[in-house]
């Protein structure tokens, strides 16, 4: 059992998430089931919206593992939350290419939006705010991911602007936030403006 009041005295999967759990051991052969530890706690994740050490145990025993080796996972990756989050889950790029960018703004307005600091829940329980490493969308920074959706593009203004809206209970458009597409120039396109089609062939 652990110290923290908030763990869970036992975990179990609902049947839904258990045929997934199923659905993913069995795409492993024989004695290689351990390789699905980690689509198996973001299961419990996706169920609970952490990982509880009891969902540990559980998917230790499913995958014939000693817990400790589904915890130095669960422990190991950033993208598995092993406190209970709030429903919206703001996680804040501060890496270099973000930071160049302008990312201090977007965590001062973050901070200011939601009234809480990194590593805090608001009082509601409807968002946690989380500083996270490179996330992988340097070419769109500065940038924040909530839940599974990126925000892209940033100011301190749409920042604002997009956990307004969730905080109205709507779901701001993911994706680039000043209007450009997708990860295309901003300034819009350099090169190939002139291709002409023929036939079908450029």
């Amino acid at each position: 059992m652990s110290n923290h009041s908030y763990e869970p005295e036992s975990f179990a999967f609902t049947p839904e998430y258990l045929e997934k759990a199923k659905v993913f051991i069995a795409k492993y052969p024989a004695g290689r089931q351990q390789s699905a530890v980690m689509p198996l706690l973001d299961l419990a994740q996706r169920q609970e919206g952490w990982v509880s050490r009891a969902a540990m145990e559980v998917i230790a025993e499913m995958l014939d593992m000693a817990p400790i080796r589904v915890e130095e996972v669960a422990t190991f990756y950033t993208m598995y939350n092993r406190k209970p989050v709030g429903t919206f889950h703001v996680q804040v790029c501060t890496n270099l290419p973000c930071m160049l960018r302008g990312s201090d703004e977007v965590v001062a307005a973050a901070k200011a939006a939601l009234g809480v600091e990194f590593g805090e829940m608001t009082a509601d329980g409807k968002f946690t705010l989380s500083e996270v490493e490179c996330l992988g969308a340097c070419v769109n920074a500065p940038m924040m991911q909530i839940n599974d959706d990126y925000y892209e593009d940033l100011s301190a203004e749409t920042t604002k602007a997009v956990l307004e809206a969730f905080k109205r209970g709507e779901t701001p458009k993911p994706g680039p936030q000043n209007g450009r597409q997708f990860s295309c120039p901003a300034g819009g396109p350099t090169s190939l403006t002139e291709l002409k089609f023929e036939g079908g062939k450029a």
